[in-house]
């Protein structure tokens, strides 16, 4: 009899294994979609990190070059004191009370950039540091 039983059985059995199938079915289709949503949003996510690593690198470059021009600033200051004080200072004397055209003050000479030899060489090597800058972050 009780075999009997257990035969008249399988569908209910079946009916609740497939419906516990079609739950665990519709719960892998729900992680599936909210991995996809994951992937989707962790690629937006990646993305706005090369943005901003590229808004750094930029920034980096800015703060070198500003670097470079305060380190030379003391330069700058030290060549304008230098020609400052190869200005003549006016004498006075009854010469130059007299004639106003030799009262004038003479300007200040002209500072003019003159490459040296290393110019060529330094420029090589600022450009090849400028190439493995740019191999480096791509």
């Amino acid at each position: 009899m009780r075999q009997g039983s257990t035969n008249g059985n399988p569908n209910a059995q079946s009916t609740g294994q497939s419906a516990a199938l079609l739950a665990r079915v519709n719960e892998k289709k729900a992680e599936l979609e909210n991995l996809k949503e994951l992937r989707d949003l962790s690629a937006a996510v990646a993305d706005q990190m090369e943005v901003l690593q590229q808004k750094l690198a930029t920034l980096s470059d800015g703060t070198e070059a500003i670097a470079t021009v305060v380190g030379n600033w003391h330069n700058v200051l030290q060549a304008i004191n230098m020609a400052s004080a190869k200005i003549p200072n006016p004498r006075a004397t009854e010469h130059d009370q007299t004639s106003p055209e030799e009262s004038q003050l003479p300007l200040p000479q002209t500072l003019v950039r003159i490459p040296t030899e290393h110019a060529p060489a330094l420029q090589a090597q600022a450009e090849l540091a400028m190439e493995d800058d740019a191999t480096t972050t791509s």
